[in-house]
C-alpha cells in the first residue's frame, strides 16, 4: 500500500494551490520461503515444495492541491499475479507431482484519500505532520478463478476450475476506510528524517470466495470463505541530500507491513494468513524541475506468520510464504 500519494516527505516536494501530481508506483516480489511463526520451513526447499508467488503491481495516482494544506489523490492499482504450486494440483506426495501456475492480472482496489499538512507549510519549512484519511472500493476482482490439475481413481489427468489463491487475487471484496500519517523533520544539514504509516480497516467479515470445505470432529461441514482482512504499513528513516545541486538523495530505514489476525471492526474469520515482515530499506532518489525518481529495496530481516482466528479455534498453526526482498520505484510529474 503507498503511503499519502501527492504528498512530499520534505519541503521542496510539497504541492501547491491548484497544482496536479501524477505519480506511477511499480512492486515487484518474488515470494518463496515458508515460515510459520518466525521459524523457516526450510524442508520445504529441500523436498521441492515452495509455493512461489511472483507479483508485479503498478499504481496510477492522481493528486490534486486544493489548499497549501489539504490536497485529494485518487489510487488505482494494476497488478499481475503468477503462482506457482504442487499441492494445489496433483499434490506434494503424489509419485508425479509436478508445478502448474495459476494466474491473475487486472484492476485492484482503487482508494480516494484527502491529506492535510497539520503546520502552515510555508511556516514550518524544516518539518511537519500530516494526516489522511481515505475510502477503498470493491473493484478488484475477489474472486479470480483459475484451472488446476488433478488427477482421478486411475490417475488420468482433468482439469477444476475453481478460485485461485487469496494471495494472488486482485480485491478482497469489501469496502473499507484508511488512515494516514506521514512527517518529516530536518535533522541536520542536507539530512532529513521521513515517516509514515498507513492503516487499512475493513469492516466485512467475509467475502463470497470459497477456499476450501473442512471437517469438524463432529464430522459437520464447514465451508470456508476467503476472509476481509485488515492490513498495514509504516515507515521511518533518514534521507541525506548526497548531491544536492543535481537532485541525488540516498535514504536508509526500516518498515514494516503486514495483516493482522484480528481486524479493528468486525469479525475475523474466514480464511487468511496473517502475520508481517520487518525490512531494512535503502534508497535513491533523482528530482529535476517537475519531475523525480525513487527506487527502495526493502531486504527483510523479520518474517512471522502468527496466527489466525481459524488457527486458533482448531488448534493450528498454518504457514505464509515470504519474499526475501521486492524492488519499489517511484516516478512522479506535478503539472
Amino acid at each position: 500500500m503507498s503511503c499519502a500519494t501527492g504528498t512530499g516527505t520534505n519541503a521542496t516536494s510539497m504541492l501547491h494551490p491548484g497544482q496536479w501530481q501524477a505519480t506511477l508506483g511499480f512492486r515487484s516480489l518474488h515470494s518463496h520461503r515458508h515460515f510459520v511463526g518466525t521459524e523457516e520451513q526450510k524442508q520445504r526447499a529441500a523436498n521441492n515444495t515452495e509455493v512461489i508467488n511472483d507479483s508485479q503491481g503498478f499504481d496510477l495516482g492522481i493528486a490534486y492541491s486544493l489548499t497549501d494544506r489539504l490536497s485529494v489523490a485518487l489510487n488505482i492499482p494494476i497488478a499481475i499475479n503468477v503462482r506457482a504450486s504442487k499441492y494445489e494440483h496433483y499434490g506434494n506426495t503424489a509419485a508425479n507431482a509436478q508445478y502448474f501456475d495459476t494466474k491473475s492480472s487486472g484492476l485492484g482496489d482503487i482508494r480516494l484519500s484527502a491529506t492535510y499538512w497539520l503546520l502552515d507549510p510555508i511556516k514550518n519549512m524544516n518539518g511537519n505532520i500530516a494526516l489522511g484519511v481515505g475510502v477503498k472500493a470493491p473493484t478488484g476482482n475477489s474472486n479470480v478463478q483459475g484451472q488446476f490439475h488433478k488427477l482421478d481413481k486411475e490417475g488420468k489427468e482433468y482439469l477444476l476450475t475453481k478460485s485461485v489463491d487469496q494471495s494472488i487475487q486482485l480485491g478482497d471484496g469489501g469496502w473499507g476506510a484508511n488512515l494516514e500519517i506521514q512527517g518529516f523533520q530536518k535533522l541536520f544539514n542536507k539530512t532529513v528524517l521521513y515517516f509514515n504509516g498507513f492503516y487499512l480497516f475493513n469492516p466485512r467479515n467475509t467475502n463470497n470466495t470459497l477456499n476450501s470445505v473442512t471437517k469438524e470432529a463432529a464430522a459437520n461441514e464447514i465451508v470456508v470463505y476467503h476472509s476481509v482482512a485488515d492490513q498495514f504499513a509504516g515507515r521511518i528513516g533518514a534521507s541525506y541530500a548526497l548531491l544536492a545541486k543535481a537532485g541525488l538523495a540516498v535514504s536508509f530505514g526500516g518498515r514494516i507491513e503486514g495483516v493482522p489476525a484480528h481486524d479493528v471492526f468486525g469479525k475475523s474469520e474466514g480464511f487468511r494468513r496473517p502475520g508481517y515482515i520487518i525490512s531494512v530499506e535503502p534508497g535513491l532518489s533523482y528530482s529535476k524541475g517537475k519531475s523525480s525518481i525513487a527506487v527502495t529495496v526493502p531486504v527483510a530481516t523479520t518474517r512471522n506468520r502468527i496466527k489466525s482466528v481459524a488457527d486458533l479455534k482448531y488448534g493450528k498453526h498454518g504457514d505464509a510464504a515470504f519474499a526475501d526482498y521486492f524492488i519499489s520505484a517511484t516516478l512522479s510529474h506535478r503539472f
